[in-house]
């Protein structure tokens, strides 16, 4: 027999009716006895969301969507506002809303995301991100909750609907982009290590190294925020070596618009001194000067099909995972040039 709603009670200590006036997150509940009634939740395996439909089997018409991290740092990258523009779109056209979560810290996202579900207030829930053993996602999981991640997942990627492009490949291809133009010594900044879209482009750069027969070497990665912050702290930490490299990977184009900036600074011009390709296609990497030649993922669309997709999931349950890969182009601008050999005299 499974576990009910009185074996939650006596568990935690209180009422039936407390336990689902905390599955609904009423406010007259105090936060430490919520918090106590879901830690008996999840010690006994008890999935509230279930008998919670069946109690009252109407959709609220919203969406959640959970940014990695505060929304005044997350809305700084041009990123989250063009794929939110996608998910807006077909939202809005399916007469769905949204409800934004953010958070600084795992235990802050993981909060907010059981708000929305206990309390009943989106139908599913879209992740723009996708890290390494993520409390967000495996919460989603126990709680059989509709959702999908921007991205790949780390695990159970067979469970997970999931909208992303190639990365890997990708990676590679705009490495092979510098490594043909006679580049050898080829840095890389990537965000947080723990981002499985900086662990996909930090393969294929080095797989790309890897077949032109050029060492990988530690100095030469870097691992920071993807703000322009992060890439003006990452570049002065590679000016500082030996030998710097001549090309630089940067995975996001607003990192790369601090590392412009810092080369500039410190007297170094791209791409005559240092030639930089980069990820995303924001609407910045036209502007900058010189215009960065980047990897167009088109965010935009992966945003639609991330709000097909969970819609499409939220009104058929029974569905298996899907997995979209949107195609990925190449934008060569003017940040690459061929590397010059040095005069012998």
């Amino acid at each position: 027999m499974g576990i009910t709603i009185k074996d939650v009670a006596k568990a935690s200590g209180v009422a039936p009716s407390t336990v689902s006036r905390v599955i609904a997150d009423h406010s007259n509940i105090s936060p430490a006895t919520k918090k106590r009634v879901r830690k008996a939740m999840k010690e006994l395996g008890y999935h509230p969301n279930a008998n919670a439909r069946s109690l009252a089997n109407r959709s609220t018409q919203s969406i959640g969507v959970v940014m990695p991290s505060s929304a005044d740092k997350a809305l700084q990258n041009p990123f989250f506002p063009e794929v939110l523009r996608g998910i807006s779109s077909v939202a809005h056209e399916l007469d769905y809303s949204l409800l934004l979560s953010t958070g600084e810290t795992d235990h802050e996202m993981l909060e907010g995301v059981e708000r929305m579900v206990y309390g009943h207030r989106v139908d599913g829930v879209i992740l723009l991100y996708s890290s390494t053993h993520d409390p967000v996602m495996n919460f989603l999981l126990e709680m059989n909750f509709p959702f999908l991640i921007v991205g790949k997942p780390w695990e159970r990627m067979n469970e997970i609907s999931h909208i992303d492009n190639d990365n890997i490949t990708a990676s590679k291809n705009i490495t092979d982009h510098l490594i043909q133009q006679g580049h050898e010594r080829i840095g890389f900044i990537g965000g947080a290590q723990e981002l499985v879209v900086t662990l996909d482009r930090m393969k294929g750069y080095e797989l790309a190294l890897k077949e032109a027969g050029l060492p990988f070497l530690e100095d030469y990665r870097i691992h920071t925020d993807f703000l322009k912050a992060g890439g003006k702290k990452a570049v002065k930490k590679l000016l500082d070596l030996k030998e710097p490299p001549t090309g630089l990977v940067i995975t996001d184009d607003l990192m790369s618009i601090g590392v412009l900036n810092t080369l500039e600074e410190h007297g170094k011009y791209v791409p005559e001194d240092v030639s930089i390709v980069s990820f995303n296609n924001v609407y910045l990497s036209e502007v900058t000067r010189p215009p960065l030649t980047t990897v167009d993922i088109h965010i935009y669309e992966l945003g639609v099909q991330a709000s097909k997709c969970l819609i499409e999931k939220i009104r058929h349950p029974y569905e298996p995972a899907k997995r979209v890969t949107v195609p990925f182009a190449i934008k060569h601008r003017s940040s690459t040039a061929r590397k010059e050999e040095p005069s012998s005299q």
